[in-house]
């Protein structure tokens, strides 16, 4: 019996962990899973390869911030509109990270969505090279580096902030509670996203997406500072999605309703105090009119 009773107990905290990680989500043998990982997959492929083409300098066009600031930003909002239904395209390690602390993914699926996300950004570079023309090939196309006299760590800071605000966007946006969004979210992110690279792209490339910045690393070999690109992007990505979710976010309906409620009865608690007070200044036992 004290066997049996082991062995529920035992299954019982399985469940539990299970529940946790998000294990009772992922069944490879569902058309779902395999639906949002190859969004994701598509989305992140397309991202870098659109985004960084539109960095490489082919005969006299010169590329410049504004280009990839555009193209990224539209880009991304294009994306949205695509597969934002299927997967919710993150199509970021970054903003990933942030569903994950928030409860709006499960630890299993997250890791999944980053592995995804990473083999698509590589996917990307390397077929962008191979579309290339020869004299562009020999390039490192989509690399990032600091600027002159930008540190490691002030780029890493930089990198911190631009993430921040494109999650925060990201959060707001995404606010199922919030009623006075109007307009396309879709539009607000990508333009959100624009911004962000017009301020960062002269300083550190503005990575913003750990994913986009590794396709280009891992094809061309190089990996300098590289840790800038992953550290800064989540850890603006966590604190941002944090602050959101317990100070910024949208009260639910039973929230307000609660909130609504404690009101009142603050209400009636301080009449009625002031009410009590009057009668004892009065001596009589009859209430004071208030003037």
């Amino acid at each position: 019996m004290r066997q049996i009773l082991g062995d529920i107990f035992s299954m019982g905290r399985i469940q539990e962990f299970r529940a946790k990680v998000g294990g009772g989500q992922i069944s490879f043998v569902q058309k779902d899973i395999w639906r949002c990982l190859a969004a994701e997959f598509l989305g992140t492929f397309l991202l870098v390869l659109i985004g960084c083409g539109s960095t490489v300098q082919i005969g006299a066009r010169a590329p410049t911030v504004v280009d990839a600031a555009l193209c990224f930003g539209l880009t991304v909002a294009t994306l949205i509109i695509m597969i934002g239904h299927v997967s919710g395209c993150h199509i970021n390690p970054a903003v990933t990270c942030a569903m994950l602390v928030t409860g709006k993914i499960k630890i299993i699926k997250a890791l999944l969505y980053i592995v995804v996300q990473c083999v698509g950004a590589i996917v990307a570079i390397a077929v962008l090279k191979a579309l290339s023309p020869p004299a562009v090939q020999n390039t490192d196309i989509g690399y990032m580096t600091l600027a002159t006299g930008v540190t490691p760590l002030q780029g890493f800071g930089i990198e911190f902030l631009l993430t921040f605000v494109l999650v925060f966007v990201v959060f707001g946006v995404c606010d199922e509670h919030r009623n006075d969004v109007k307009g396309s979210g879709a539009l607000t992110i990508g333009l959100a996203l624009a911004s962000l690279i017009l301020y960062g792209g002269p300083l550190t490339g503005a990575g913003i997406n750990p994913a986009r910045a590794l396709g280009p690393c891992v094809i061309s070999g190089k990996f300098e500072d590289h840790w800038v690109y992953w550290l800064g992007p989540i850890g603006g990505g966590l604190v941002a999605a944090a602050i959101y979710q317990h100070v910024f976010r949208a009260l639910r309906p039973d929230e307000v309703e609660a909130a609504e409620i404690m009101r009142d009865k603050k209400i009636r608690e301080m009449e009625a105090s002031k009410e009590h007070v009057n009668v004892n200044m009065n001596g009589n036992g009859s209430p004071v009119p208030s003037v």
